[in-house]
């Protein structure tokens, strides 16, 4: 599903207009992304699951189109951990 079919089924089943229900997204996903950005960044929806800001330590890897050794660099990632409500929908 895309972006744009989200929005026209979030409208479809609210009962709003397309223009509110991209208002809406985008600022879910603006909450999202600042939830994150904290130190311990976190987002919980009970029953839904939850969205968590994790450290990946630096670490060897192989290149694998020439064989050749490289450095990957530490950094952040996000995880998403399904809550049971969902697990049990699917």
């Amino acid at each position: 599903m895309t972006k744009a079919e989200l929005i026209e089924t979030m409208a479809k089943e609210a009962g709003i207009t397309k223009a509110a229900a991209t208002k809406a997204l985008n600022s879910f996903q603006n909450c999202v992304k600042k939830s994150l950005k904290k130190k311990n960044g976190k987002l919980t929806l009970v029953g839904f699951g939850t969205f968590a800001k994790v450290r990946r330590k630096a670490r060897k890897g192989v290149n694998p189109a020439t064989g050749e050794k490289i450095k990957i660099k530490a950094r952040n990632a996000v995880t998403f951990k399904a809550g049971k409500a969902l697990k049990d929908a699917i």
